[in-house]
């Protein structure tokens, strides 16, 4: 499903576990897939230059709708040029369509078919936000995949709750497509249903008439096990449509990345690289690393002897450990810069192992150089 800005090339499918390795062509570039998308939720991936991103080996980054229409506002960066002009960053982007952070940050007044009645959760402000409006901004940010306007159902919901949100969900769906006329902007709806397998199923047929060029897997890694989580993967697996790339929303933790790509998912995003470096953690081919604690004092050794990112390559564990405990900036930037470094190279990793023909195997030398996590 290609139009002259948008074209999905899927090279080969893993026959055992369904893993995929594509290329998704977008008008500010290619995206070798699977691939994991940095988080920049404020037009800026924390801590982190476009520079240094794309030293790093980012192919995308992902931005939010809801924050950049709270400020600075979406008019704004569009008298800019556009979000790729106000950021400097010349490559693809991907913006969510500002529903998570409607129904999760904002204090709620009131969720109805038309749409969403809140506050700000920056100046407490009245807002009304519709998958009108959601087209309306993601139009002005200007960025290469544009989300549908959804609502995501909190794990724990009664099947009557999850049922009410994912037909809301696919409602909102025929309006965003109906207010949606750009077409240097991918649409992707999004598949809900929380966790009952007939109101995916569901919420996946109302999709399909939309998949134009990628489908998008919401409400999961919203606190259930992360085996439920592999589960409902499981269920959609077989059923999704294979000739568009799949995106896993707000996954990226790295044993999620290799257990999602087993199951045909083919782009991930998530804040965890970055958030876990504040705190003073790394994700290393070894398994995690919290860097603040008293065992690192003295190690002279690099944070991870297996990466060669800007960081590894020049300081020490016991280095990062004074920064992030003496409160420096410049720890959480060099952690951040390993954990993205990490992550897209867990991807290359994946992505040359489907295409080697021996992706189980790479999952299985994970899991045992990782411990078992």
């Amino acid at each position: 499903m290609n139009n002259e800005f948008f074209s999905f090339e899927l090279i080969k499918t893993d026959p055992e576990t369904g893993a995929r390795a594509g290329i998704l062509h977008t008008p500010h570039g290619d995206i070798l897939t699977p691939v994991y998308m940095p988080v920049g939720t404020q037009a800026t991936v924390k801590g982190l230059l476009p520079k240094d991103l794309k030293e790093l080996g980012s192919q995308i980054i992902l931005s939010n709708t809801y924050h950049l229409h709270m400020r600075p506002g979406d008019e704004l960066i569009a008298r800019a040029g556009g979000l790729h002009k106000f950021m400097n960053w010349d490559k693809p982007i991907l913006t969510d369509s500002g529903g998570f952070q409607v129904f999760s940050l904002a204090s709620l007044n009131n969720i109805t078919d038309e749409g969403v009645r809140f506050s700000s959760h920056v100046d407490g402000s009245k807002h009304f936000f519709t998958p009108e409006l959601a087209m309306e901004i993601q139009h002005n940010l200007g960025s290469d995949i544009i989300m549908a306007f959804d609502q995501c159902s909190e794990y724990g919901y009664t099947h009557e709750q999850a049922e009410r949100a994912m037909k809301r969900t696919g409602a909102w769906l025929e309006r965003c497509y109906a207010a949606h006329n750009n077409p240097k902007q991918a649409l992707f709806p999004i598949v809900q249903g929380n966790m009952y397998e007939d109101l995916r199923a569901e919420s996946l047929n109302r999709c399909l008439p939309f998949v134009k060029h990628g489908i998008a897997i919401g409400g999961l890694s919203v606190g259930e096990p992360k085996p439920l989580m592999y589960e409902m993967l499981d269920f959609l697996q077989p059923r999704l449509p294979a000739d568009v790339p799949r995106y896993l929303m707000g996954v990226g933790s790295p044993d999620c990345l290799v257990e999602g790509v087993l199951r045909g998912v083919d782009m991930f995003d998530c804040v965890l690289a970055t958030r876990v470096a504040r705190n003073g953690t790394a994700l290393t081919s070894r398994g995690k690393v919290v860097v603040r604690n008293g065992a690192y004092k003295e190690d002279f050794s690099p944070l991870d002897p297996d990466c060669d990112c800007y960081c590894c390559k020049n300081y020490t564990k016991a280095y990062l450990r004074h920064l992030i405990n003496a409160g420096e900036m410049t720890g959480a930037v060099l952690l951040s810069m390993h954990n993205i470094a990490y992550l897209h190279k867990l991807m290359r990793g994946l992505r040359e192992s489907i295409l080697g023909g021996y992706v189980k195997d790479f999952a299985k030398e994970f899991y045992r150089i990782q411990g078992g996590e």
